[in-house]
């Protein structure tokens, strides 16, 4: 099991799971919401509470993703897609230990001109297929 919070501690979260390997989305509407690219994990919806939710935000960036923030101190927690039976969480969130190491990076077309990707990593121009 693995729990978080925003920064000021109003929305809590559990992820009742192992947590899988994250990724890094560079693309511009996660580098925008996030300040760069957004780190994140993707959990089962069945596996995920949420605590505080009416302090909890949403914010439809496209016609089938949402992405959910705390109202009160800002930090970005979600990437909802509508069509999927997960959600993506914002490595940041998690308290530590995670268990975790870097997966990839997808969007890298669209990465911000002020810094290299040097870790490594698979990196796709979109994502890759999933499994």
């Amino acid at each position: 099991m693995h729990s978080g919070s925003c920064l000021c501690g109003a929305i809590t979260l559990t992820v009742a799971d192992s947590l899988p390997n994250p990724n890094f989305c560079h693309c511009r509407m996660c580098r925008k919401q996030s300040g760069h690219h957004f780190a994140s994990t993707d959990v089962p919806r069945t596996a995920l509470t949420i605590g505080g939710e009416e302090t909890l935000t949403w914010f439809q960036s496209s016609e089938n993703v949402r992405r959910g923030f705390c109202s009160t101190c800002g930090s970005s927690l979600f990437w909802d897609r509508s069509d999927r039976d997960w959600i993506a969480v914002a490595m940041g969130a998690f308290d530590r230990p995670t268990e975790t190491t870097a997966n990839l990076h997808i969007y890298v077309a669209d990465k911000g001109d002020y810094y290299e990707i040097a870790d490594g990593l698979p990196q796709y121009g979109t994502v890759p297929p999933r499994d």
